[in-house]
C-alpha cells in the first residue's frame, strides 16, 4: 500500500519552478532602466529603487537631495534557464555612458552613478569579464567610470516610480527626449 501511495504521491506532487535570480544596475534614471530589461525573456520583473548608501528605508526625496549614499537602481529577477547573465550585462552596458561617473545623461550626482552590484561570485567574474571583453574588442576604453561592487540592501522606490514608462508614456518619452539619453547611447554605441 505504502508503495502505491508513494508512487502516486511522485505522480502528482507538483514540479517546481526554476530557480529565480537576482541582478541589480545602476544607470541614471531608473524609469528608463526598466524597459529594456522588461523587454527580455526571461525576465520576470524589474522593480526601481535604490542601492548602496547608508540609510534605511530612504524616500526618493531624500535620495535625490543627495548626502544617503544611494544610487537609484533597477532590480531584475530573472529565470537563468531562459535568460543568462551574460545577457543581463550586455543589455546593462548599451543602455548607460559608460564614461560618466558623475551621472547619467541630464541626471547629475552620485545617486546617478553607473554601477553594477554584484550578488554572487559569479556575477562579479562575469561582470568583470564583461568589461575586459569590451575593452578588448575596442568598443569602449579603458576610462570606464562604472562600479562593479557588491550588492548591499535594496529598497524599493515609491509605487508611482515603478513602470513608470508605461503609466505615464508621453512623459516618460518627452524626459528621455529631452534628456538626450538615446543620442548619447548611440554617439557611445552606435546605432
Amino acid at each position: 500500500m505504502f508503495r502505491y501511495f508513494f508512487l502516486a504521491v511522485l505522480l502528482y506532487a507538483p514540479i517546481s519552478m526554476a530557480a529565480e535570480e537576482t541582478a541589480t544596475f545602476a544607470g541614471g534614471c531608473f524609469w528608463c532602466m526598466e524597459p529594456p530589461f522588461d523587454k527580455l525573456e526571461g525576465v520576470i520583473s524589474t522593480t526601481s529603487g535604490f542601492m548602496g548608501g547608508s540609510l534605511e528605508n530612504p524616500t526618493y526625496k531624500q535620495v535625490s537631495r543627495g548626502g544617503t549614499g544611494h544610487a537609484e537602481v533597477v532590480q531584475v529577477l530573472y529565470d537563468p534557464d531562459m535568460v543568462g547573465y551574460d545577457s543581463l550585462l550586455r543589455t546593462y552596458w548599451r543602455n548607460v555612458d559608460p564614461y560618466d561617473g558623475r551621472g547619467q545623461f541630464c541626471d547629475r550626482g552620485p545617486e546617478y552613478r553607473p554601477a553594477i552590484f554584484h550578488h554572487t561570485e559569479e556575477q562579479r567574474r562575469a561582470a568583470e569579464n564583461s568589461l575586459k571583453h569590451l575593452q578588448s574588442d575596442g568598443l569602449i576604453t579603458d576610462d570606464v567610470a562604472v562600479e562593479i561592487v557588491a550588492a548591499s540592501e535594496f529598497y524599493p522606490a515609491e509605487d508611482y516610480h515603478q513602470d513608470y514608462y508605461q503609466k505615464n508614456p508621453a512623459r516618460y518619452t518627452f524626459y528621455r527626449w529631452n534628456c538626450g539619453r538615446d543620442d548619447r547611447l548611440e554617439e557611445v554605441w552606435g546605432s
